[in-house]
C-alpha cells in the first residue's frame, strides 16, 4: 500500500488537485475579516451575522442547481465560472464601506461557494474511479487538502506583513485575487475527461425536473439524510464562529495588557498575533488532515465522525470557561484543536459519502449537503451574533456546546447500514 500512495503522491493530476485547493486558500484576508468589518465597515456581530446570512442564502438558492449544473453539463466549466464569481467579490470587499457594499460583496462570494462546494470533490473521485485508486480516496483527499491548508498558512503569515505594509486594510482584498486568477488558468488546463458533461444543451425545464428528483433521492436515503446533516451542521457551526477568535483576542489583548513587542501599539500587536495563530494553526491542521486515514485502521470512519461532534461541544464548554477567566493563551489552544478536529473530521466526511452515494449523483449529493449547511448558516449566523451582542460571546459557547451533545445524539452515523 505504502508503494501505491507513493505513485499516487507524484502523479501530475494528483499534483494539481493539490495546488488547486494551495491556491484557493491563499485567502490573505481572512484573519482580520472580522475585525475589517467592525473597526473599518463599522458593523456590529449582529450586522455581520446578517451579512453571513445572506451569503448562505444565496448558497442555498444556488447550491443544488449549481451541483446539478455540473453533473449534467461539465465540473471544469462550472469551476472556472466560480472563480469568477470570487474575484467580483474580493473587489467589491475592496470597496466595502458601508454595509450595502459588503452586501454586494458577500452575494457574490456566495455565488463562488455554491459554485466550487462538491464539485472538485466530484472531479477527484471520478479520476480515482479512472485510475483504479477509489479505495485510497481518504488518503488522497487528505494529502489535497493538506495542501489546502498549508496554503491557508502561508497566507496566514504573508498578510501580517501585507496588512502592516499596505495604506488601508482593505487593500488585503486586492492581493487575494491574484492567486484566484491562477487558480481559474489551473483549473483550464485539467483534462476535459474530468469535464464530464452529460447534456451538451441546457433545457431549464429539464434542469429543475432533474433537480427536484435528486434531492427526493437524497433525502429518501434515511441513512445518507443523516450524513448530510451531521456534516453540514458541524460545518455551519464551525464556520460561524471560527472567526470570533478576533473580537475575543481584541478584548483580551486590551484587558491584559499583553504586547509581543512593548513599544508597538495594540492595534498592530493584534494583526500580528492573529496572523500567528491562524499561520501556525493551519500548519498542523495540515499534517491532521494529512494523517486522518491512519485513523481508519482502527475506527470507522463514521464512529469518528459521531465521536468528533461530541468532542466539539466539549471545547465549546471549556472555551466558554477560557474566555470567562480571560486565559488567552487557553482560548489560543482551543482554536488550534477546533481546527485539528474540523480539518481532521472533513476527509472522513467525504470517506462516509463516498460509501452511501451513487456515482452519478456525486456533485448533487456534495451539493446538497453545502446547501444544507447554507441554511443552518442562514438560521445561526444572525442568531450567533445576536446571542454574542446581548449576553457575550462566552455565554454563546456554552449554548452551543451544549445543543452540540444534545442534537448529536440523533445524527450518529455509525448505526446506520450501507444501502
Amino acid at each position: 500500500m505504502e508503494d501505491l500512495h507513493e505513485l499516487i503522491k507524484k502523479n501530475n493530476q494528483i499534483k494539481k488537485f493539490c495546488l488547486y485547493g494551495f491556491l484557493k486558500n491563499l485567502k490573505f484576508f481572512e484573519p482580520y475579516l472580522y475585525i475589517y468589518l467592525i473597526q473599518v465597515v463599522h458593523l456590529s456581530l449582529f450586522q455581520i451575522g446578517t451579512l453571513f446570512s445572506i451569503r448562505g442564502i444565496i448558497i442555498y438558492l444556488f447550491e443544488v442547481p449549481s451541483g446539478i449544473f455540473a453533473d449534467q453539463y461539465g465540473k471544469k466549466t462550472e469551476l472556472m465560472i466560480c472563480f469568477i464569481f470570487y474575484i467580483v467579490s474580493f473587489f467589491f470587499f475592496f470597496l466595502g464601506s458601508s454595509y450595502s457594499i459588503v452586501m454586494i460583496a458577500m452575494v457574490f462570494f456566495g455565488l463562488g461557494e455554491a459554485f466550487r462546494s462538491g464539485t472538485h470533490k466530484a472531479m477527484i473521485y471520478s479520476y480515482l474511479e479512472q485510475k483504479g485508486w477509489f479505495e485510497h480516496k481518504t488518503f488522497v483527499y487528505g494529502r489535497t487538502r493538506s495542501f489546502s491548508l498549508i496554503g491557508s498558512s502561508l497566507s496566514a503569515f504573508a498578510a501580517i506583513f501585507l496588512i502592516i505594509k499596505l495604506p488601508r486594510m482593505q487593500w488585503i482584498f486586492l492581493f487575494s485575487i491574484i492567486p484566484y486568477i491562477l487558480d481559474f488558468l489551473l483549473i483550464w488546463s485539467y483534462p476535459d475527461a474530468l469535464n464530464e458533461p452529460v447534456e451538451s444543451t441546457i433545457s431549464i425545464k429539464k434542469f429543475f425536473t432533474y433537480s427536484i428528483e435528486q434531492f427526493k433521492n437524497v433525502f429518501a436515503n434515511k441513512s445518507l439524510r443523516k450524513v448530510v446533516i451531521s456534516s453540514s451542521l458541524f460545518d455551519a457551526i464551525f464556520k460561524v464562529l471560527k472567526d470570533y477568535i478576533q473580537p475575543i483576542l481584541k478584548d483580551l489583548i486590551l484587558i491584559s495588557g499583553i504586547y509581543i513587542v512593548v513599544s508597538m501599539e495594540a492595534a498592530t500587536q493584534l494583526k500580528i498575533i492573529l496572523g500567528l495563530i491562524y499561520g501556525v494553526m493551519y500548519i498542523f491542521s495540515s499534517l491532521v488532515s494529512r494523517n486522518v486515514y491512519r485513523l481508519n485502521l482502527k475506527f470507522k470512519s463514521d464512529r469518528l465522525m459521531d465521536i468528533s461532534f461530541d468532542i466539539l461541544g466539549i471545547v465549546f464548554f471549556i472555551m466558554f470557561l477560557a474566555i470567562k477567566t480571560k486565559i488567552m493563551l487557553v482560548v489560543v489552544l482551543l482554536y488550534f484543536f477546533l481546527y485539528f478536529l474540523k480539518d481532521g473530521r472533513r476527509p472522513l466526511a467525504v470517506d462516509v459519502f463516498g460509501d452511501y452515494m451513487r456515482r452519478e449523483e456525486r456533485a448533487t449529493v456534495m451539493s446538497i449537503e453545502s446547501q444544507v449547511g447554507a441554511l443552518f448558516m442562514i438560521l445561526l449566523a444572525p442568531l450567533f451574533g445576536y446571542i454574542a451582542d446581548r449576553f457575550g460571546i462566552a455565554t454563546l459557547f456554552f449554548i452551543v456546546g451544549l445543543s452540540i451533545l444534545i442534537l448529536n445524539r440523533f445524527l450518529r452515523v455509525e448505526k446506520n447500514k450501507k444501502c
